[in-house]
């Protein structure tokens, strides 16, 4: 097969999957009443718990022994069914998110006319019992029932905590009323009265599923209160010693001797760690919180909530808990980089002081150096006149023994005076032989130095 066909079956695999709606077949199996158990659990180690979570779920569809025919599971979703042989029916869903992961436990009883109440579920099976990969988010508890709904009288005494809250949701036909207190098992409780639903049991799932996902955002936010508020004083104390830091630093900088400044450096080197290391895990804990909050206010949004005769709107008390809170995280992070900036800009200025003295010793040791250069020239010039002076002397004595020879055997007339036409000769001879080694030393010293930079080529 060839490249563009393979890719256009990736392509075609990719919407295939992108369209797909898994939770579709779920309502098949829903009808009211019900009582469903919800728990979420954010997890520390996304990359290995998410695959674990899938698999405690793998493990719990066959310690109910679920049918394979009933079950959906995928990489971060999935879904069985197990029916008692009374007729009852439990759902046991499950959904991997970014941060934490999910259980829905759906019992739906064969009876339309049963009693359920909030507890424990009663479907006539093993109960159960999971082991939290992660902290718990939030745990409810839902009942959801036909008709209208019923006194306050009556879902008060199911409801615990001072305040009830509840509204009529989507079409108006279906009502929602919860207390927003845990009850002795740690669950929020929710009562639900459906309405008619006319064969459409979809709607069971988009009224569970959107309480579920309020709650559970609406949890991830307010979760991180306790980080934020030892931040906001760890990041008070930051500021105030930068505040501190950039005053002393401003005003003794321009006489500051390299000393104080390599100290100051330093410090403000370990306060920028530390910084760093307080923004990045900030940034990690804090940083969705902007996406949380938004998720809040579209699912309170598509509830089109209206309120109800006797108890205050959900949407109060949700509102109420979570509003300035996403934004008072972003202005956190935002200080924190402030201060982060900060520490860099007068580290930076303290680097460029530095540089500057350093700069201005190696031009004195320059200037030192070039003093020193030119006396060794001069040197060196002067021994080279000396040099020349001194070989002429030897050559010039020299010669005068050669002439006095020639005088004794009688081959020359005046011995002083050949010596003396002599002495200039003797001086260019000396600086003939000086100029020469020169020029030879130096050409062989460029030879030398020319062979070591080819074999470190060819190296």
């Amino acid at each position: 097969m060839t490249q563009a066909g393979l890719s256009r079956e990736d392509g075609d695999s990719f919407l295939k999957k992108l369209h797909e709606q898994p939770h579709q077949p779920i309502s098949e199996w829903l009808r009211a009443p019900a009582h469903v158990q919800y728990e979420a659990f954010r997890m520390s180690d996304p990359p290995t718990q998410r695959p674990a979570s899938r698999a405690e779920f793998q493990s719990l569809l066959d310690r109910f022994k679920v049918p394979d025919e009933r079950i959906e599971l995928r990489d971060n979703f999935g879904y069985g069914v197990k029916e008692a042989e009374n007729g009852d029916r439990l759902i046991l869903i499950w959904q991997a998110h970014t941060e934490y992961y999910n259980y829905q436990f759906w019992h739906v009883p064969s009876s339309p006319a049963s009693l359920l109440t909030f507890g424990p579920l009663t479907f006539p099976a093993a109960p159960v019992s999971l082991t939290p990969l992660g902290s718990v988010v939030c745990r409810l508890d839902i009942v959801l029932k036909t008709g209208a709904l019923p006194s306050r009288e009556e879902v008060r005494g199911q409801l615990p905590g001072p305040v009830l809250y509840g509204s009529r949701i989507f079409n108006e036909q279906a009502a929602v009323v919860t207390s927003f207190t845990p009850d002795n098992h740690g669950r929020e409780r929710y009562w639900v009265s459906v309405g008619p639903l006319q064969g459409d049991h979809s709607r069971l799932k988009d009224i569970v599923d959107a309480v579920v996902r309020i709650e559970t955002y609406y949890h991830l936010l307010l979760m991180q209160k306790p980080l934020f508020s030892a931040a906001i004083d760890q990041v008070y104390k930051f500021e105030q010693v930068h505040l501190q830091q950039r005053e002393i630093i401003t005003g003794h900088i321009g006489h500051a001797n390299p000393e104080t400044l390599q100290r100051w450096l330093n410090s403000l080197t370990q306060d920028l760690l530390k910084t760093n290391r307080m923004a990045g895990k900030l940034h990690f804990e804090l940083s969705a919180s902007i996406p949380y909050d938004k998720i809040v206010h579209a699912t309170l949004g598509s509830l089109a909530e209206q309120p109800t005769a006797s108890y205050r709107p959900i949407s109060d008390y949700v509102l109420g808990g979570i509003t300035g809170v996403a934004e008072g995280y972003q202005q956190l992070l935002r200080r924190i980089d402030t201060l982060r900036g900060g520490f860099e800009g007068i580290i930076a200025i303290i680097r460029t002081r530095i540089d500057l003295i350093v700069e201005s010793q190696n031009l004195t040791l320059l200037q030192s150096v070039d003093k020193t250069t030119k006396s060794q020239v001069i040197l060196q010039h002067t021994v080279e006149g000396l040099s020349v002076i001194v070989i002429a002397y030897y050559l010039a004595g020299l010669a005068g023994y050669v002439f006095k020879g020639l005088y004794e055997v009688g081959w020359l007339g005046n011995a002083n005076v050949a010596s003396a036409i002599f002495v200039p000769v003797a001086i260019g001879l000396a600086f003939a032989v000086t100029t020469f080694s020169k020029k030879y030393l130096h050409k062989k010293l460029a030879g030398e130095q020319l062979a070591t930079n080819a074999d470190k080529q060819e190296e």
